[in-house]
């Protein structure tokens, strides 16, 4: 799904264009409830240039507070109340003057007192202009609260991006280190051409390691076939002993998931399922629809958990345990882990994650 080059920004998006808006937004509502007040009060049109001249002085007025007030945002609480108070407050007495100078201009037969007119046209100012100055520290403080919040947000995902590369770093160098000492004993017994393929193998996966970011997510097929690419490696330590199964329905192998999300399980088999045993096991990976999820089981036919055997090692691991630490980074409480012995002999390992497929995570995005 395309985003539409039209999709409005939020309004607070432009700071200061949200400020001019907002200006003449309110001040011309102002106006317009003063002016119809007037007319409805049976006042002539020539009533309104008052009014109109109020409105002028309260906008440019609040034009130098805003100034003010900005610099007041970045001192101490009681400093910015007590200078905000008082520069209201000689704000709204120029007002008042004004207003009462151009009221007393206009009607020059009138009666009221200058003093009336002052403290008549001073009360309406400093309701202006403390309804201003109240609006405009209250949106600042919203925008205050909402960029602390972006920002917790942000280094919310950086600390997690941060986690999933330190999962994905711990598992690189125990196959590594597999690998390599596989090589040099093939180098050792003067078996060149398979320690050349191991190292051309090797190169590959590596090469794949190296371009996925440690927190970027591939396709279903794009981990099953680095997952080949793996066995392919090991199989050349272990030849018949490693039989890998694959059973991938075609309908999710576009889903999405973290990259070599399945290869400390699939080596966690190899260790404790196939190294062991004489005549090796299968190792099979199976993945298929499950309502809105899909699950993901990678099992061998070992000899599974027993007191006696494998389960001290399987708990304190980092496979199992890195795993699923990922999927919980990656789903949260969307995905399931589930790590068994099967009834028949061996392990098992069912994961159930979101179908999500690219197409769905850039309309999420």
């Amino acid at each position: 799904m395309s985003v539409s080059p039209l999709q409005a920004k939020p309004f607070f998006s432009d700071k200061n264009r949200a400020f001019w808006n907002l200006q003449a937004v309110g001040w011309l509502g102002a106006f317009l409830m003063r002016a119809s007040s007037t007319i409805a009060n049976g006042q002539p049109l020539s009533s309104l240039i008052p009014v109109l001249i109020s409105t002028v002085t309260g906008y440019s007025v609040t034009l130098l507070i805003a100034v003010v007030f900005r610099h007041l945002l970045k001192q101490r609480p009681l400093v910015t109340w007590t200078v905000s108070i008082l520069v209201v407050v000689i704000a709204a007495g120029l007002c008042a003057f004004i207003d009462a100078w151009v009221f007393a201009t206009q009607n020059k037969s009138s009666e009221t007192a200058g003093l009336q007119l002052f403290l008549g046209a001073a009360y309406l100012s400093i309701t202006l202009l403390g309804a201003w100055s109240a609006l405009y520290y209250a949106i600042n403080f919203y925008l205050t609260v909402e960029e602390q919040s972006d920002q917790l947000q942000r280094l919310e995902i950086q600390a997690s991006s941060a986690q999933l590369a330190m999962l994905r770093y711990q598992l690189n160098p125990h196959f590594l280190f597999n690998t390599l000492n596989s090589i040099s004993t093939l180098v050792l017994l003067k078996q060149t051409d398979r320690a050349n393929a191991m190292l051309s193998r090797l190169s590959s996966f590596l090469r794949y390691t190296l371009i996925n970011e440690p927190t970027a997510q591939v396709t279903l097929e794009q981990e099953v076939d680095t997952l080949k690419l793996y066995l392919e490696i090991e199989k050349m330590r272990f030849e018949d002993r490693l039989r890998p199964v694959f059973s991938i329905d075609p309908a999710v192998a576009q889903v999405r998931l973290p990259s070599l999300l399945l290869q400390p399980l699939v080596e966690n088999a190899i260790k404790y399922a196939v190294t062991p045993r004489e005549d090796g096991a299968e190792i099979s990976v199976s993945a298929q629809p499950a309502g809105e999820n899909v699950r993901i089981v990678v099992s061998d036919t070992g000899p599974g958990l027993n007191e006696a055997n494998v389960h001290p090692n399987l708990s304190t691991g980092v496979g199992l345990a890195n795993t699923r630490d990922r999927l919980l980074q990656a789903f949260g409480e969307r995905q399931t882990f589930d790590a068994r012995s099967t009834p028949n002999g061996g392990f098992s390992v069912t994961i159930e994650l979101p179908m999500l497929t690219d197409e769905q995570t850039k309309a999420a995005a």
